[in-house]
């Protein structure tokens, strides 16, 4: 299947130092929020996947060095209704979790055909409003992962 999605995809979690939490809307999913999501394309390492989808999805123009791998993966079953979007057979994706500060809260510029709304929440209730389990420990995680990193 020519330009089938790989089952290889990276979740950023943006926040500010005071753990406000960038949120986006699904388009054609009201009342799906969620990070920045993103599927590998091509050959390219998963750091530029994720510098690729913030700048893709919200405007965002970080440099790879900005980013934090968090090494650790997900690996989840693709909902049904997206699963023609992946080569026949393919049903689990792999997710490597990533995440992006930045100073304080900032203007974001959707990419209208992905999200729908943005939001800034303090990270409990981001992690409240999101729909993927992934997403919502990843949220939960940060605030431990940000004061072993100090």
């Amino acid at each position: 299947m020519t330009g089938a999605k790989q089952p290889l995809s990276v979740l950023v979690v943006i926040h500010t130092p005071a753990l406000d939490i960038l949120v986006l809307e699904r388009a054609a999913h009201p009342g799906f929020w969620q990070s920045v999501t993103g599927s590998r394309e091509g050959n390219e390492a998963l750091i530029d996947t994720a510098q690729r989808e913030v700048s893709e999805e919200t405007g965002i123009k970080a440099e790879t060095a900005h980013f934090v791998d968090w090494s650790m993966t997900n690996t989840y079953e693709i909902f049904s209704e997206w699963r023609h979007r992946y080569a026949p057979g393919i049903t689990h994706n792999t997710e490597h979790v990533f995440s992006l500060q930045v100073p304080q809260p900032i203007e974001i510029t959707t990419a209208p055909d992905e999200h729908s709304h943005w939001q800034w929440l303090p990270w409990q209730q981001a992690a409240e409003l999101c729909f993927s389990w992934s997403n919502r420990d990843a949220i939960l995680m940060l605030p431990q992962r940000l004061r072993a990193r100090t």
